[in-house]
């Protein structure tokens, strides 16, 4: 075995996966070369959660405006918390996104990565336990087309990121205002049934298609730790 490979090898034995920076190997090097190649000028996080995708996108080197929606009380208070020196970061008030005005409730998951305004199905609490519903919250939800905020008001080329948890088409119908402006869109598609009610990837894939996107990448998402089975996955869509 080469010294390389050895030192992959024992990396693995510490849960750590070296890979060379590049488009072919690095989930951030695509990300980023898909940004700088459509010239997006503002990234949209819906399901922000503490402000880890954004610290994610400022690590591919995109210096655009990032606006951030976060509906969990402190998964919120984090988020802004985070983005702190970072001024082209901007964090809307809490709220969720959907396709109508309303007062609904958030199930809060134990790992707070999971809630959603669905209810969990066994089928994602037997995969991880950590997300079982632990309270509720009551959020407002707007549609994102409706929001006033100056920097999605400036925007001309938006890259949408959604991970709402099972709540992916509420969103998107609630952006169609901004779709001639949306230039592309990374969605969380689940493969299995994981929230009451959810849409699965076979029909968002229609959708982007009817609504003039193509795939550009596939992202692994949530996974079953013990079988390895992929549950979710992020898909990336560029208009065509």
């Amino acid at each position: 075995m080469s010294l390389k490979n050895k030192i992959r090898v024992f990396a693995r034995g510490l849960g750590i996966e070296v890979n060379r920076y590049n488009t072919a190997q690095s989930h951030a090097a695509r990300v980023g070369a898909q940004l700088a190649c459509h010239s997006v000028d503002c990234v949209v996080d819906v399901g922000a959660n503490d402000g880890g995708y954004g610290e994610f996108i400022r690590s591919t080197g995109f210096k655009g405006s990032i606006l951030s929606f976060e509906p969990q009380a402190d998964a919120h208070r984090r988020l802004l918390a985070k983005r702190q020196g970072d001024t082209a970061w901007h964090i809307a008030p809490r709220m969720a996104l959907g396709d109508a005005e309303a007062e609904l409730e958030i199930n809060v998951a134990g790992n707070s990565t999971s809630s959603s305004l669905l209810s969990m199905l066994p089928s994602h609490v037997e995969s991880a336990p950590e997300s079982s519903c632990i309270g509720k919250e009551k959020v407002s939800v707007h549609r994102l087309d409706s929001v006033n905020e100056p920097s999605l008001n400036v925007a001309q080329r938006i890259y949408l990121k959604v991970d709402t948890q099972g709540y992916e088409m509420p969103v998107l119908l609630g952006a169609r205002g901004l779709m001639e402006r949306i230039v592309g869109v990374q969605v969380e598609m689940s493969v299995i049934p994981l929230y009451q009610g959810q849409v699965l990837y076979r029909e968002l894939l229609d959708w982007f298609d009817k609504a003039g996107f193509e795939m550009w990448g596939l992202e692994p998402g949530f996974m079953n730790q013990k079988t390895g089975q992929m549950l979710q996955f992020d898909g990336i869509f560029f208009r065509k």
